[in-house]
């Protein structure tokens, strides 16, 4: 019995169109005065501060937009996690990382929402506090 190996990977018409829909994103927050860059799925080894935008290749991805705070506030969360956190009382650095995630994510689905872009908050477990970028419509 041969087994059958199954693509789920997007089309290229849809990769072109999520693209398409992650230039135009950029460009609002461009626009908005917010630190944007493109990267691949899931960052890269010297993530830039600010928006970072990306297509999920997936077929059923899409633009997400994620948060990413400058190096010396990234680096000391990280290395507190690699310490192990007592959730009932993490430190200082960790709860203003935690913070500025959670506010930006806010502001980013607002500033987007508000130059035309139907968002919403991506599923948690799979992309953190990131936003998904659905479709964009002239306001």
């Amino acid at each position: 019995m041969a087994e059958h190996e199954v693509d789920l990977t997007a089309s290229p018409e849809v990769l072109a169109q999520r693209n398409q829909l992650a230039e135009e994103t950029c460009r609002s927050l461009a626009q908005a005065g917010i630190p944007v860059h493109r990267s691949g799925p899931g960052g890269g080894p010297q993530e830039m501060p600010g928006a970072e935008v990306h297509v999920e290749s997936a077929a059923d991805g899409g633009v997400l937009v994620e948060w990413n705070t400058g190096e010396e506030l990234t680096t000391t969360a990280a290395s507190l996690l690699e310490g192990g956190v007592d959730p009932s009382n993490p430190r200082y650095a960790l709860r203003h990382y935690s913070t500025v995630h959670v506010c930006m994510r806010d502001a980013l689905l607002k500033i987007l929402a508000s130059a035309g872009f139907t968002v919403e908050e991506a599923d948690p477990h799979s992309y953190g506090d990131a936003v998904i970028v659905h479709r964009f419509h002239q306001p």
